[in-house]
């Protein structure tokens, strides 16, 4: 899911970091890009869990947006994403562990791993949180976003933190869940707020100049993922075998037609060579290596993933601008 919430968009947020004109405003862009990847989580049939190694290769947008994304561990669950732009002056790197914690009615899944972003023609850095994942079971299903993020930049010396909670209302009951609220600060003097944030990540998010009282939108959900185009594959022969699109491609099409036993052997035949081929490797002696990122720990026990390549080339699966 958090590979598509990068190149399914209706706006090139990603790129708007780059062309801010100082490091205010590229940090807010950051923060607007932020909260775009926390879209309302679809849920129904979810047969699509990454098999080791499997891979998703995809080119997006005018500016020429290619993004790789590959499952570099089965277990624990590790995913590694990758992303530049033609111009060359954006590169997302992106490792991600989810981590489920139960808790009777709900579960919420600590997203843990780095986000690093880079805008490599101003020589800066930006280190960002993820929000965790709450699945409520109880009354009703829902899924919301939860928890503390940071957006830092070291080279600016800028800062933001934002809380993804329930509001308030009246008398205390009830509230949006959809609720996002933070501040823009620089981190040498983190008691004086420059920008304050406040709204809801599945509408609109606004932001306030603190010394002028100036509102204006930070990011606007119905913009952001409003006009989306479906992948097409554009190069049949450039499919890699591990690429998703083939992997699921039986279940894929046994779902649209809503052939669910047809799936769910799909589904099984797929888990089923997974394990043969973890088995064959076991029994061999054989250490399974990522192709395209490299994996440690670090000292807190998190992983972190970096690509083997500078960039990320064109794919053979396009979203049609």
């Amino acid at each position: 899911m958090y590979g598509e919430g990068l190149y399914c968009a209706g706006e090139d947020l990603l790129g708007r970091c780059a062309r801010g004109k100082d490091s205010l405003e590229r940090l807010t862009s950051v923060v607007a890009w932020s909260i775009s990847t926390t879209r309302p989580p679809i849920f129904g049939f979810a047969p699509y869990n990454p098999v080791l190694g499997e891979t998703h290769h995809v080119s997006a947008g005018s500016g020429g947006l290619n993004v790789l994304l590959e499952q570099v561990s089965h277990r624990p669950p590790v995913s590694a994403l990758h992303a530049t732009n033609a111009a060359g002056d954006v590169r997302l790197v992106w490792c991600q562990s989810p981590v489920p914690k139960f808790h009777g009615a709900s579960i919420e899944a600590a997203v843990r791993g780095r986000r690093e972003l880079r805008l490599p023609r101003h020589g800066e850095r930006y280190e960002v949180d993820c929000p965790n994942l709450l699945i409520r079971l109880l009354p009703a299903p829902s899924v919301e976003w939860s928890g503390d993020v940071r957006v830092v930049c070291a080279e600016s010396g800028l800062e933001a933190q934002l809380s993804y909670c329930r509001s308030r209302s009246f008398l205390g009951f009830g509230g949006d869940a959809r609720c996002v609220r933070g501040r823009v600060f620089r981190s040498a003097s983190r008691d004086e707020t420059i920008y304050e944030i406040d709204g809801f990540w599945d509408r609109t998010v606004s932001l306030k100049d603190v010394s002028t009282g100036e509102v204006s939108v930070l990011y606007d959900a119905q913009r952001a993922i409003s006009k989306l185009t479906t992948p097409v594959v554009q190069d049949h022969k450039g499919l890699a075998p591990s690429e998703s699109a083939v992997v699921w491609g039986e279940v894929s099409d046994a779902l649209l037609k809503k052939d669910w036993e047809k799936a769910r052997q799909a589904k099984r035949r797929v888990e089923d060579e997974a394990r043969k081929l973890a088995k064959e490797r076991n029994e061999k002696g054989e250490v399974w290596t990522p192709k395209h990122f490299s994996l440690s720990q670090n000292k807190n026990g998190e992983w972190e993933c970096w690509p083997l390549e500078e960039s990320v080339p064109p794919a053979p699966i396009v979203v049609p601008s």
